[in-house]
């Protein structure tokens, strides 16, 4: 359950798109960094940072390497495990694309929708709903992949 400060604080930050999700993280006291090392298929974490985390004492960290809509995602998505699940792991949260750590598929698709919400909140979505799925993925900063899927829309086999 989401604290109700906590959602009128991101409401309130989510004035238009693209959604700064870094300084919604950085509001809410979490630091968020890139880092070159993170091997592949590691896009990134969330762990406690009594050293250079926010005044939370957690960052978030992705992989420098992956494209501007991947490092979105994840911090959203390293976000919302914060704000949904941070009691449910110790010291460090790693995501990457086979195993999502110890937590289970419904953790894993509670934070991709908060993750999605965040991004792409329906308030700002509304108001642009009539540019095609490719427009709104760059004015949102997301994949068309994730467009698609917010919008409940089949997502294609091509490519």
């Amino acid at each position: 359950m989401i604290d109700k400060d906590i959602l009128r604080t991101i409401q309130r930050l989510q004035t238009s798109p693209p959604v700064n999700i870094v300084g919604i993280a950085k509001y809410l006291g979490l630091e968020v960094w890139e880092d070159r090392e993170l091997p592949d298929g590691i896009s990134g974490k969330l762990f406690k940072d009594a050293k250079h985390g926010g005044v939370k004492q957690y960052s978030i960290v992705v992989r420098a390497q992956d494209p501007l809509v991947r490092k979105r995602f994840t911090v959203a998505h390293e976000l919302a495990h914060y704000i949904l699940h941070r009691n449910l792991f110790t010291d460090t949260l790693v995501d990457d694309a086979l195993y999502r750590s110890h937590l289970s598929t419904r953790i894993e698709a509670q934070a991709n929708g908060l993750a999605a919400d965040l991004l792409m909140p329906f308030a700002l979505l509304n108001k642009v709903l009539d540019q095609p799925i490719n427009e709104l993925a760059q004015i949102f900063q997301v994949s068309e992949e994730a467009m698609r899927i917010r919008l409940r829309q089949p997502l294609s086999l091509a490519g």
